[in-house]
């Protein structure tokens, strides 16, 4: 049995499951800063060693760094893997695997997982720490249902000491991101059982995130956390197709918002189907709509419980990823080993259990979250049946230009059910993706429905 790692080093906090609608008390908060990073993570490391102490994360960039590039050069391209991974040898290693990993360990002959040196690379500025202390003894979760929203947050991660799996979940949702992230040129391969690679549509993006926009400091964020608008630039039959989704802090007063701009109609129609388990058509509907980041939307259809942290090998630092050739990054059954770095790191886990009466096409799911960035690196889904459906997995890597932030949207989704695997921003024959961070809001006309219909080009 795995071995968890509860929230206090000393044990004097205890895991409470179940909704949590408070924040924690004073006393609780000193831990801050203390046993725990300003941030809520560990801040010792592991007692062999093979996890680090936090000492404030990478913030020297690589030789080479051109902010203004779009590209984040590797800086650890000089280490070798210590320890590869294959279904020949997993057995010993099975207590740091999650069940989706060895699942695809099993699966798969030729797959593998090559460990690197951990490195807790993530960085958080100043303002933003200071927002997360306030936050941890001011946020609760609010709404109708547990999982509905959050009030009382600002700048910052709004339970640094979590008490439920929503908690958590919502910690995911509002991670450290810098105000406006640009990605463009982002690839999409659909590679089925076959072995054949088919590329999905390629859709710049832009994504706002008013929890992180420091000209709102005084009012808040308001009605939305995050705001995404993509623009499907190529295969040409679907070249101007664009939609803006966004993504409210509490469902219970103002839902998700999608609209879509169909070049052929030459209007913008609103699209609440784009929620839950409605597959998602621009990637072939291999995903569903709450499956983008391997989780976003309403969590009113499932109970989450908080389980507790847990040493893990995890993709991390995938630095070397976005900026590799396509052709020696995708093979007939799955991504390759020499494309993604795993690393061991501290991970919360929150399964998710389908409510009664509730309906989804998942009847169960797994998360797991880095104890650092708060960003969601695996999500299992289990059918009605109880079976193992699909894995995903992000390939995440930290911004080092001594702002902070991270890129944590790309990732992989392995279908056992098919034997298929569908990658997300990833390097494709089109070229690798240019990922630029703002720290104001730059386009901000972009974000609105006008601004989605000003965007056609048919």
């Amino acid at each position: 049995m795995k071995k968890l790692i509860t929230l206090s080093l000393t044990g004097a906090l205890l895991l409470h499951f179940g909704p949590a609608t408070s924040a924690v008390s004073n006393e609780e908060a000193k831990q801050l800063g203390e046993a725990l990073t300003s941030f809520g993570a560990i801040k010792a490391g592991n007692a062999d060693g093979s996890i680090p102490p936090y000492t404030g994360g990478l913030t020297k960039p690589p030789v080479g760094f051109d902010p203004k590039s779009g590209v984040w050069p590797d800086p650890f391209s000089n280490e070798k893997p210590i320890v590869k991974i294959t279904a020949a040898n997993m057995a010993q290693y099975a207590d740091k695997l999650t069940p989706g990993t060895q699942a695809l360990l099993k699966r798969f002959p030729t797959y593998r997982i090559d460990v690197y040196k951990s490195h807790r690379t993530m960085h958080y500025p100043d303002w933003v720490l200071q927002n997360t202390a306030k936050n941890a003894t001011t946020a609760k979760l609010t709404g109708k249902v547990d999982g509905d929203g959050v009030e009382g947050a600002f700048g910052g991660i709004p339970f640094p000491i979590p008490k439920s799996g929503t908690e958590v979940m919502w910690n995911n949702l509002l991670s450290y991101q810098r105000t406006q992230i640009d990605v463009y040129n982002p690839g999409q391969y659909l590679v089925d059982a076959a072995g054949n690679r088919s590329q999905l549509p390629t859709t710049p993006s832009k994504t706002y995130y008013p929890h992180y926009d420091r000209a709102l400091a005084d009012k808040g964020s308001g009605e939305m956390y995050s705001k995404l608008w993509a623009q499907v630039a190529a295969p040409p039959t679907m070249a101007g197709t664009a939609f803006l989704v966004n993504y409210p802090i509490n469902y219970a007063s103002s839902d998700q918002q999608s609209w879509v701009y169909t070049p052929g109609q030459r209007r913008v129609r609103m699209a609440p189907e784009y929620r839950y388990d409605t597959p998602y058509a621009q990637n072939g509907g291999v995903l569903f709509w709450d499956e983008l980041q391997l989780f976003r939307g309403r969590m009113d259809r499932f109970d989450f419980k908080l389980v507790g942290r847990k040493e893990l090998y995890i993709p991390y630092n995938n630095y070397k990823y976005p900026t590799m050739p396509a052709e020696a990054i995708y093979g007939t059954k799955h991504i390759e080993g020499d494309a993604v770095r795993w690393e061991l790191h501290r991970v919360w886990v929150v399964e998710a259990s389908l409510k009664d009466g509730a309906r989804h096409a998942y009847s169960k799911r797994v998360f797991y979250f880095d104890e650092d960035t708060w960003a969601l690196v695996e999500a299992d889904g289990f059918d009605q049946e109880g079976k193992l459906w699909r894995v995903g997995l992000a390939y995440t890597f930290n911004y080092y230009d001594g702002i902070g932030g991270g890129m944590f949207a790309q990732s992989c989704t392995y279908d056992l059910q098919k034997g298929s695997y569908f990658s997300y921003l990833s390097p494709t024959a089109n070229g690798a993706p240019k990922i630029f961070v703002h720290d104001k809001l730059d386009t901000p006309a972009l974000f609105t429905p006008s601004g989605l219909a000003g965007t056609g080009v048919r």
